[in-house]
């Protein structure tokens, strides 16, 4: 098992930036498939970035595609999601996850077996 936390949301304008972070402790860290996860009140969890084991590739939901990032560093056990030009409709709760599946195309929410329990990110207009 791994047991992951978020930190770094809270309040920004628009067009301003934040970087999260997610700490992951138990089974070795590079092992899973991270995922980053959003969710917006009244709406459902979406999909926001996946990193591969060894950070080396990355895949974006269309809605933040050339404004987010995500990264890892396995030796600290953490991975990243920068946020940049953020927009109100980003607001919602971000959730780092982790998929132990050796494949799949790690948009969905079933892939990830272990999740943290999520940070607010708010954004102002």
């Amino acid at each position: 098992q791994v047991q992951l936390v978020e930190s770094g949301g809270g309040l920004v304008q628009a067009g301003g930036s934040l970087r999260l972070s997610c700490a992951a402790s138990g089974r070795p860290f590079s092992t899973y498939v991270m995922g980053w996860f959003r969710q917006a009140p009244g709406k459902e969890r979406e999909f926001v970035a996946t990193i591969s084991r060894s950070g080396g590739t990355t895949q974006y939901a269309d809605s933040v595609k050339g404004r987010f990032t995500a990264s890892r560093d396995n030796a600290k056990n953490t991975v990243y999601l920068q946020m940049d030009s953020l927009k109100p409709e980003d607001t919602a709760v971000y959730y780092c996850a982790a998929s132990p599946c050796s494949s799949g195309t790690f948009y969905r929410r079933d892939e990830y077996h272990y999740w943290g329990q999520g940070t607010q990110v708010t954004v102002s207009s």
